[in-house]
């Protein structure tokens, strides 16, 4: 049984040949992470703004706008603003962690 390796084999021969794969039309158009960031915020403001909107509306007895659905608007407001301060307060601390390293 021979174990040797035949001298026209080099151990990493292949290694050069591999290469970053071409991005997909989609991943070229994704967004990134602030991108992303943003939208959450625009989100987040448009839900706080339509739950003030609703709110107004009860408070004039309006009869088009029920008070459950209002009080549902203001609490998915809510839990987005909260989720909000939560992923702020985690970049802060992420920011203010880097910022301690010592290089």
């Amino acid at each position: 049984m021979d174990l040797r390796i035949p001298s026209t084999t080099t151990p990493l021969a292949g290694a050069g040949m591999a290469r970053r794969a071409q991005p997909t039309p989609a991943e070229t158009r994704s967004a990134g992470f602030s991108d992303a960031l943003k939208g959450a915020l625009q989100s987040v403001s448009s839900a706080q703004n339509e739950a003030g909107r609703m709110q107004r509306e009860v408070q004039l007895e309006n009869p088009n706008v029920s008070l459950e659905e209002t009080m549902v608007a203001i609490q998915k407001a809510q839990i987005g603003f909260q989720a909000t301060l939560h992923v702020r307060n985690r970049m802060v601390q992420a920011y203010t962690d880097i910022m301690n390293m010592q290089v």
